[in-house]
């Protein structure tokens, strides 16, 4: 029996097709101490489990959603002490959630300056053009 079959996890290879996450990512979650130390196998190899397999999925929808890297911290140790209640994380998700509506207003302005901008343009083999001219004033 292999030593990856007698550990009854998964080497990091394998926890990264799971999740549809890319090594480095993986690697770099470890190093700032999002994903916990996994066990290893007498040869050295990194084991991983299921536990791992649900935490770096949070960890990815999080990111998906758009939450920072220190607000799924904040939500994982709120998981991890066991102390979460729902008013923190709704708490931390309104507040997460105005910042994204700050930047789709902020999207749409700009959405709105250039297609004026570009509506400007005539798109005839000139040297005048509207764009480059409201970028420059």
């Amino acid at each position: 029996m292999s030593d990856h079959r007698s550990a009854k996890g998964m080497k990091r290879a394998e926890l990264a097709r799971q999740t549809g996450c890319n090594l480095e990512t993986i690697r770099y979650y470890e190093k700032i101490g999002m994903m916990p130390d996994p066990p290893r196998m007498a040869s050295g190899y990194r084991v991983y489990d299921e536990t791992h397999v649900a935490r770096l999925r949070f960890i990815l929808r999080g990111r998906e959603l758009g939450f920072s890297i220190e607000e799924i911290r904040g939500l994982l140790s709120l998981v991890d002490r066991g102390t979460q209640t729902c008013a923190e994380v709704q708490a931390l998700t309104e507040r997460h959630l105005a910042d994204v509506r700050t930047k789709i207003a902020d999207l749409k302005r700009i959405e709105k300056v250039l297609a004026d901008t570009a509506a400007q343009c005539s798109g005839a083999e000139v040297p005048e053009c509207p764009v480059l001219e409201a970028l420059a004033s």
